[in-house]
């Protein structure tokens, strides 16, 4: 069976070099002798969903390259003991994403939303929709001029509001055409 000290050398290969490694860079990685025991290895990890292969053979990287270690939670209160409990890893990916094939990431530029937590230079996470709920963030078109806002639905009157109060409400003229809705949030500090 292959081990995760192995396969963590394949996945540390990876993220260095920014590639798959050859089959003669994986004899020495994991410090085999022969091709035959690396066609094994390889073949165990394919098994085990670590590792695919491509039409030509090339090796990919799978979901497990991306996993992170989910230890639990943290009091953001009162300080308390804290115990250390190992959850089922998970990628980015998965945990942010609930349909791949509509969703797309765009920069925030402007502070118009940073009421509502969202600062320039963040990165929001959006799915492609053409209607959305009341209170929802949306990417939409107002008059012809993109736009990332809230959705206020009151009645029959829909605006969109920023989440800053220098900014006041924007009330469509002509058109209001919803594009996305703001699933997540990514930052960096």
């Amino acid at each position: 069976m292959a081990t995760v000290a192995q396969f963590n050398k394949i996945v540390s290969f990876y993220y260095a070099h920014k590639r798959m490694p050859s089959y003669q860079e994986i004899m020495a990685l994991v410090k085999f002798r022969s091709k035959d025991s690396v066609f094994k290895l390889v073949n165990r990890l394919i098994e085990q969903g670590r590792l695919r292969k491509d039409q030509t053979g090339r090796l990919l990287p799978t979901r497990y390259f991306f996993e992170i270690p989910w230890l639990g939670s943290v009091v953001a209160g009162y300080p308390n003991p804290a115990e250390e409990e190992l959850l089922d890893p998970i990628s980015l990916e998965e945990f942010l994403i609930k349909n791949k094939e509509a969703t797309y990431m765009l920069t925030v530029t402007g502070d118009s939303m940073i009421d509502a937590g969202i600062m320039p230079g963040d990165i929001v996470l959006v799915e492609r929709r053409e209607q959305a709920n009341h209170g929802e963030i949306v990417v939409a078109q107002v008059d012809g001029e993109w736009t990332l806002k809230r959705l206020c639905k009151r009645g029959k009157k829909v605006t969109l509001e920023a989440a800053n109060k220098k900014y006041p409400p924007i009330v469509p003229k002509d058109e209001l055409r919803i594009a996305a809705v703001v699933c997540s949030l990514i930052r960096k500090y």
